[in-house]
């Protein structure tokens, strides 16, 4: 007891009491997040505290990918890991290797499933998914009548675009029946048709304050929704199934407001800009055509249109005659190329050979005989002579060698 050691060997005698401490190998300790660090190395550091004491927590890189949700100070979580010592500076400190939200545990597991299970149904899905109207005439909101969000969304919409219409539909946005008032309000819209868009929006909150706009019936009626919706529910960093469902996602309920409707200011500066645009071209347009009258009135038909229709008239004229005469030439060609093939084929003719003393010798069926091989014993044969025929019977035939 009276031997003297350094303070790194009462470190690490200390270290090694607790490593071998078998109930702290293996802990598990709930509490409340509390100074909580991600640190650029990926590792994370934070206390656990309750109303009376405070643990240190490390949670190094390669154990937080099993963390399903985004860890705040203040979130009510249970850890997993062992205790052990950091020798250079003599602390204590929980080593974690599992962190869960207390009492969401099971809510978190709920909205995986069923953004799964809506996902493989379409529901998510972009090209089923609405346009947002560039200037909705009247805008359909569905939240509380009181609290911030309300005033949030109306705030910027004044200031944006002042002479908008809008129709409140209040809402429970928190609770067990929440998301019923929330279908009654988008069922509202839809029978009246009254709104161009509809804005679903509630401040931040836990999964639990969130949770209405998680239930399954919601998001099929969203998704049924003739009009197209907006949500805006919590924070940027919230997700809720709402917002993979609805036509359009704003990161809050301020953003929807910016989302919903253009800036007057912008629209009064490109209407003006497109109007100097228009004026521009017009000017142009007005410039060329002035340049092209001044052209074509200077031109001589302009000034003596009797002379250039004359003109035509000439050529016309001229045409007609050229064309007659190569009309008279070629018809002169034809008759002659026909005269001559006239007196070639009548040369050739059958009727012209039997003028000549000849005759045309045919069977029975009219058909020519030209060879003694045409004809058998006894056929008859028919002679056609100039001026009749003579009917014979064939007595005989020599074939002549």
């Amino acid at each position: 007891m009276n031997q003297k050691i350094t303070v790194t060997q009462l470190n690490a005698t200390i270290s090694q009491l607790i490593t071998n401490h078998e109930p702290l190998s293996h802990v598990l300790v709930e509490g409340e997040l509390s100074n909580y660090k991600h640190h650029s190395s990926g590792h994370l550091y934070f206390s656990l505290k309750d109303d009376r004491s405070l643990v240190r927590c490390v949670m190094f890189r390669g154990q937080t990918r099993n963390i399903n949700f985004k860890p705040v100070d203040g979130n009510k979580v249970i850890i997993k890991g062992h205790v052990g010592v950091y020798e250079k500076n003599g602390s204590y400190q929980v080593y974690v290797s599992e962190m869960t939200l207390h009492g969401a545990g099971d809510l978190y597991l709920r909205f995986e499933q069923l953004k799964r299970q809506l996902s493989e149904k379409g529901l998510f899905e972009q090209q089923r998914k609405r346009k947002i109207p560039y200037l909705p005439s009247t805008i359909g909101i569905i939240t509380s009548p009181t609290g911030a969000v309300i005033n949030d969304i109306t705030n910027v919409l004044n200031r944006r675009y002042p002479n908008y219409n809008a129709i409140l539909y209040p809402s429970k946005v928190q609770g067990d029946d929440a998301h019923l008032t929330i279908i009654n309000g988008i069922e509202y819209f839809n029978e009246l048709t009254n709104v161009d868009v509809i804005i679903l929006a509630r401040g931040g909150g836990s999964i639990e304050d969130l949770w209405p706009f998680n239930e399954e019936s919601l998001a099929y009626k969203i998704a049924s929704s003739k009009i197209p919706i907006i949500s805006a529910i919590g924070h940027e960093t919230d997700f809720t199934i709402a917002d993979f469902v609805s036509d359009l996602r704003a990161p809050t309920p301020s953003a929807a407001a910016e989302l919903v409707l253009p800036n007057l200011d912008d629209i009064k500066i490109f209407i003006e800009d497109q109007s100097n645009r228009l004026l521009v071209s017009m000017n142009s347009v007005i410039s060329k055509k002035q340049q092209l009258l001044v052209y074509y009135s200077d031109r001589p038909v302009m000034k003596r249109p009797d002379e250039y229709v004359n003109k035509l008239q000439q050529r016309i004229d001229q045409l007609d005659d050229q064309l007659n005469y190569h009309m008279k030439t070629q018809i002169n060609s034809v008759e002659k190329n026909f005269v001559v093939l006239l007196g070639k084929m009548q040369s050739l003719s059958p009727l012209d050979t039997i003028k000549r003393g000849y005759a045309v010798i045919e069977t029975e069926q009219k058909k020519l005989i030209t060879s003694v091989k045409d004809v058998s014993k006894d056929d008859i044969i028919i002679a056609k002579m100039k001026d009749g025929t003579i009917t014979s019977k064939v007595i005989d035939k020599e074939i002549t060698k």
